[in-house]
């Protein structure tokens, strides 16, 4: 029984190798037939533009002979009225444009506005238009150096701006006009 199975295992090995062999033939036949392939296609590209390069050639002559029958049988005419639409057309070109007026800043973001207690003692108690709040406590926020270093987007707030921002440590700066507009009246 042994032997028997001995057997068995060395017919599968034969059988294994030759079909690994057979195989790999198969592989190093395919690449030859894709080498020849590649090199047909090669020198069909280089005669393909050998033509492409004679016709051209040919093109250039035939057009030389003919710009040199109509160059002697032309004659320049003059170009004094030409010239004189040319220039008036710029005339009305730089006439038509407009210079575009400047804008004009929104009114409702120009209304003084009057901090609350808590926003006073960071921007100051005087009434304000919601831009210069925004500077005042941009410039607060740079001058103590709140705005986190990971995330710059994050606010850190301090014993000033904490009230302001509802007792939160930190704030997004998105957020931190929302919370600031509800102090101002």
């Amino acid at each position: 029984m042994a032997a028997k199975r001995k057997k068995k295992k060395a017919a599968k090995r034969t059988a294994r190798k030759a079909t690994k062999r057979k195989a790999t033939k198969r592989k190093a036949s395919k690449k030859k037939a894709t080498k020849r392939k590649a090199t047909k296609r090669k020198a069909a590209k280089k005669a393909t533009k050998r033509k492409a390069t004679k016709r051209k050639a040919a093109k250039k002559k035939s057009t030389k002979k003919k710009a040199a029958k109509r160059k002697t049988a032309k004659k320049k005419a003059p170009k004094r009225k030409a010239a004189k639409k040319s220039a008036t057309k710029k005339a009305a070109k730089r006439t038509a444009k407009k210079k575009p007026a400047k804008r004009k800043p929104n009114p409702a973001f120009m209304k003084a506005l009057q901090p609350d207690a808590a926003l006073a003692e960071v921007v100051g108690d005087q009434g304000l238009p919601r831009t210069e709040v925004t500077k005042k406590l941009w410039a607060y926020i740079k001058r103590k150096g709140l705005q986190d270093t990971a995330n710059r987007r994050m606010i850190n707030a301090d014993e000033k701006l904490r009230p302001i921002f509802n007792g939160r440590g930190q704030v997004s700066m998105f957020e931190m006009t929302k919370l600031v507009n509800n102090h101002l009246s």
